[in-house]
């Protein structure tokens, strides 16, 4: 009979990948780095292939961690969400708006599960841009607003930090000079974080390609364009992250959560609301 995969090994795994760190992973789960990495190992058992790799920066994920990851990120959602929400029924209506860099990872799935057991709700998830974003905000059109922290159109109830990474396609070479970057459009974290940290290294680098949306900007890397500032959650088959010693280290991207001042005590906002800190 195969075996059981229990959320305790998951939420270890989860975490690592989420801080790309076995010691900041640790200290928040309020464990010691070699009890996680027992739990981490345990879990690679069960699956039978290896799941993480270390390097020099941290932990990253082998192409059956890739696989099992959007899997893990459900279950943990999907026991959560039936803890707090079981003989619950929401009605309402909530707007979310969100970072479309968290759009492409799970956070739309564990909206579309809560949907499912709440089939009398209606959930919408949006990408504005910084301004319009605001003014739906303000307009209570937006209830919940996740986006760079610098970005949220009020007062953040949470916040938390994520790692950038560099990315790359096939066939990019990191040494070249100067460095072929892909870069998303101005104004933008991710292409600021990129280049300050190229300048700070003294790194000659070129544009390959630039766009506005995040489609774009991961349809170039996969194509092996350049390299690029992204989150974890965003890398897709085909792409790979470069040799770190090769690139300067970027710094962690801060996003935080913004709720409109009237949603307070709606039972459905606090379920996205919790949802979405799950996830995050």
């Amino acid at each position: 009979m195969p075996e059981d995969l229990p959320t305790s090994l998951l939420r270890s795994f989860v975490t690592a990948v989420r801080f790309g760190s076995i010691s900041r992973a640790a200290a928040t789960l309020g464990v010691t780095q070699p009890a996680l990495s027992q739990q981490l190992r345990k879990l690679e058992r069960i699956i039978g292939r290896p799941l993480l790799y270390r390097s020099p920066s941290g932990v990253l994920l082998t192409r059956p961690g890739e696989e099992l990851l959007p899997y893990a990120e459900r279950i943990l959602s999907l026991s959560a969400q039936a803890l707090t929400e079981t003989g619950r029924t929401l009605t309402g209506r909530c707007s979310v708006g969100i970072l479309e860099d968290l759009v492409v990872a799970q956070l739309p799935q564990a909206l579309a599960d809560l949907a499912r057991m709440h089939p009398d709700a209606i959930l919408e998830v949006l990408i504005l841009s910084t301004a319009a974003m605001r003014e739906a905000y303000d307009d209570n059109r937006v209830q919940l607003v996740l986006d760079e922290l610098q970005d949220v159109p009020a007062a953040p109830r949470w916040t938390v930090r994520r790692p950038l990474i560099w990315a790359a396609g096939p066939g990019v070479d990191v040494s070249a000079d100067p460095l072929p970057v892909v870069l998303f459009s101005e104004p933008c974290f991710f292409r600021t974080a990129a280049l300050q940290a190229l300048a700070a290294a003294d790194r000659r680098w070129r544009i390959a390609f630039e766009s506005n949306s995040l489609a774009g900007v991961l349809g170039a890397t996969r194509a092996g364009l350049g390299v690029a500032a992204l989150m974890s959650a965003n890398l897709e088959p085909g792409m790979s992250i470069p040799d770190t010693e090769a690139l300067p280290t970027l710094p962690d991207v801060e996003i935080g959560l913004a709720r409109h001042p009237r949603t307070e005590g709606d039972p459905l906002i606090d379920a996205v609301e919790s949802a979405l800190r799950r996830m995050i």
